[in-house]
C-alpha cells in the first residue's frame, strides 16, 4: 500500500501498512484499479466528444467514482469492484459507437484495452498502478509530484461535479477536461512547467464546476441569508443527516414531513440552514448536532435516533452505532445500510424513517444554545458599502479568511489560537469543517458587522472567493491588496482543488497547514513559495503579527 492523498497520512509521508483513514491495504488497491479503469474511458471518452456522440451518463460515472475514492468516502471493495466493472461496460459501449461512426480506423493507446481478472484478486491487480506512476515519471520526483497534485485535484473537482449535476447544473467543458488531465497522466513528453500549467488549470476548472454548485444552490433554495442555529435539541423522534449533500438533505426533509420527526444537521450541513426556501418548506430541520466530521464516532454514539451520511467524510463507524447508520450516493462502508438512489439520484429513505420511529428519539429539551450561519456572497456583498465604510474609517482593520478542512491530526489547535488572538478590530471570515475549532465564539460586533461570519461548507468556497473579488471591486483595488489574509486548513482533495483555484487566480500569501503536502516535493513546493509566497503556518502569534505588519 502506498497513499499520501490526505493530510493525516502515516508521519507525514504516507500510508504504506493501514490507511490514517481507516482504509485497508485493499480498498486502497481496488481504488487505485478503479482510477485506471476511468482513464482507460478518457481517450475514448474524448473521442466521442469529437465526433458529437453524447455519453453525459458515462461523464457523470466518471465524477461520482473518482469521487467515491477520495479519503473518507467509501470503504467498500465490492463497490470499487462494481464500479470497475460498470466502467469497463462503458467503455466497451462507447468504444463501439466511436468506431461505428469514425470515417477511419482508430488506433487506440494500449489503456484503452486494459481488462483486469475480476476473477482473482483485484487488490493485487491494482497495486501495479501506483508503482507504474512512479516509474513513469522516469525518477523526477517533482514531476511525480505534480502528478500526484493533479490527480488529487481532479478527485476534488469531480466531487464539486458531482454536486453539481445533482442540481441540474453542468458544463461538458469540465467533463472534457477531465479527461484530458487523465490521459495526460499517460503522456511522456510534458516537463514541469507543463505539469504546473495542468495543475493550474485543474483550479480553473474547479472554479466553474463551484460556480455551477452555487447557481444549483441558490437557484435551488435562495440566496442564503444570516440565520440563528439551535446547537440545542428538542424532545421528539430524530434523524441525523451529515455530509455535504443538501439535494440529499431536501429529499429525506420531503420523506420525513408531518411524520413528527426532528432533522438535525451534523458537520458540513450546518450551513443548509441558512439557505431560506429550505427552512421555510421544512420546519422540522430545527437544529445542529455536533461538530466536525472527524468527532462523528462521540456524535453518532450519543445521537438517539437514526443516522444518514450523505458525502465525505466518513469515520468507519463503531459497533454501538452502526445499526442506525446509513449511506447514500457514493459513500460506502461494509455492513452498513446502503440505499441506491433511483433515476432521479434520490433513495427511498424508508428505512431510515422506520428506524428513527423505533429509536427512543430525545426525551426532553435541551437548554436552548446558537450559532449563525448563513453569511454568504449576496449577504455580505449587499453591505459592501458599509464594509468599506468601516474600514475607511479606520473601525476594521483586516479580514481574517480562515477555514479549511478539520481533522484530528496533532496542531489544529493553532487555529482556535488564532482565531482567539484576532484583534478585536478584525473581522474573521470562516467555512468548511474548520470553522468548528471556534464557530461557537462570541467574537461580538463593529458596529452592525459580526466579527466572525461563517461562509458555508467548503463546497461553498466559491463565495468566499466572490466575496473577496466583490470587496476589491468595491475599495477598487486588486484582491492582493485587500487588508485580508487567508489561514487555511486541509485535509483531503477537494482542498487541494480549491487551493490549485486560489493559485490560479493569482492570491498570494496563503498561510497553509497545519502540516504541508506530503505528495508536493520540496523543490515544487520553493516553486509556489516563489511564485505565490505561498507558506507554512507557524504560530498564531508570529502569523498573526505578519499579516497585520
Amino acid at each position: 500500500m502506498f497513499c499520501e492523498q490526505c493530510e493525516q497520512t502515516a508521519s507525514g509521508n504516507g500510508c504504506h501498512q493501514w490507511g490514517a483513514c481507516g482504509k485497508s491495504p485493499e480498498v486502497n488497491s481496488i481504488q487505485d484499479l478503479l482510477v485506471y479503469c476511468l482513464r482507460s474511458i478518457a481517450p475514448i471518452a474524448l473521442k466521442a466528444y469529437e465526433l458529437g456522440i453524447p455519453n453525459r451518463e458515462i461523464d457523470r460515472f466518471t465524477c461520482e467514482s473518482m469521487f467515491s475514492t477520495m479519503t473518507n468516502v467509501n470503504f467498500s471493495t465490492k463497490r470499487f469492484a462494481d464500479s470497475a466493472q460498470q466502467a469497463l461496460q462503458f467503455r466497451e459501449t462507447l468504444k463501439q459507437a466511436v468506431e461505428s461512426k469514425s470515417p477511419t480506423p482508430i488506433s487506440w493507446p494500449e489503456i484503452c484495452n486494459y481488462q483486469p481478472d475480476f476473477e482473482e484478486n483485484l487488490s493485487e491487480q491494482g497495486q501495479q498502478f501506483a508503482l507504474d506512476l512512479i516509474q513513469k515519471a522516469s525518477g523526477n520526483i517533482d514531476i511525480y509530484s505534480l502528478q500526484l497534485t493533479t490527480i488529487y485535484g481532479l478527485k476534488g473537482l469531480a466531487s464539486y461535479a458531482f454536486h453539481a449535476y445533482e442540481l441540474g447544473q453542468e458544463d461538458e467543458k469540465i467533463y472534457q477536461f477531465i479527461y484530458e488531465a487523465l490521459v495526460a497522466l499517460d503522456r511522456q513528453d510534458l516537463d514541469l512547467n507543463a505539469w504546473v500549467g495542468l495543475a493550474l488549470k485543474v483550479g480553473e476548472m474547479n472554479l466553474r464546476a463551484m460556480e455551477l454548485l452555487d447557481a444549483g444552490h441558490t437557484g435551488h433554495y435562495g440566496h442564503p441569508t444570516p440565520t440563528t442555529v439551535p446547537l440545542n435539541h428538542r424532545q421528539g423522534k430524530a434523524i441525523l443527516v451529515s455530509g455535504h449533500d443538501i439535494k440529499q438533505l431536501e429529499a429525506l426533509l420531503q420523506q420525513t414531513a408531518d411524520t413528527g420527526i426532528t432533522v438535525y444537521t451534523h458537520g458540513e450541513l450546518l450551513p443548509a440552514h441558512g439557505y431560506p426556501l429550505l427552512k421555510q418548506k421544512y420546519p422540522h430541520l430545527f437544529g445542529h448536532f455536533g461538530t466536525a466530521w472527524q468527532n462523528q464516532t462521540k456524535d453518532f454514539a450519543k445521537f438517539p435516533g437514526a443516522i444518514v451520511v450523505t458525502t465525505n467524510c466518513l469515520m468507519p463507524p463503531h459497533e454501538t452505532y452502526d445499526q442506525k447508520l446509513f449511506t447514500v450516493g457514493p459513500v460506502g462502508y461494509p455492513g452498513l445500510g446502503y440505499l441506491p438512489s433511483n433515476a432521479d439520484g434520490i433513495p427511498d429513505y424508508t428505512p431510515v424513517i422506520q428506524e428513527a420511529l423505533e429509536l427512543p428519539g430525545f426525551l426532553d429539551d435541551e437548554t436552548p444554545r446558537e450559532v449563525k450561519t448563513g453569511f454568504a456572497h449576496n449577504a455580505v456583498l449587499s453591505v459592501a458599502d458599509h464594509v468599506v465604510e468601516a474600514v475607511k474609517a479606520g473601525k476594521i482593520r483586516h479580514f481574517f479568511l480562515v477555514g479549511g478542512c478539520d481533522g484530528a491530526k496533532p496542531g489544529r489547535s493553532y487555529y482556535t489560537e488564532f482565531v482567539e488572538k484576532v484583534p478585536q478590530d478584525c473581522v474573521v471570515l470562516t467555512l468548511a469543517c474548520g470553522k468548528f475549532r471556534f464557530f461557537d465564539k462570541e467574537l461580538g460586533e463593529i458596529g452592525n458587522i459580526p466579527r466572525l461570519m461563517d461562509v458555508g461548507q467548503c463546497n461553498d468556497a466559491y463565495s468566499a472567493i466572490q466575496i473577496a473579488l466583490g470587496l476589491a471591486k468595491a475599495f477598487d483595488i486588486g484582491v492582493n491588496e485587500l487588508p485580508l489574509s487567508m489561514i487555511l486548513s486541509w485535509y483531503e482533495q477537494k482542498a487541494v482543488a480549491v487551493l490549485l483555484t486560489l493559485l490560479y487566480l493569482g492570491i498570494q500569501d496563503i498561510r497553509l497547514g497545519p502540516t504541508l503536502p506530503a505528495f508536493i516535493s520540496p523543490n515544487v513546493f520553493q516553486l509556489l513559495s516563489d511564485t505565490y509566497h505561498l507558506k507554512a503556518i507557524s504560530t498564531p502569534d508570529e502569523d498573526l503579527a505578519a499579516c497585520l505588519a
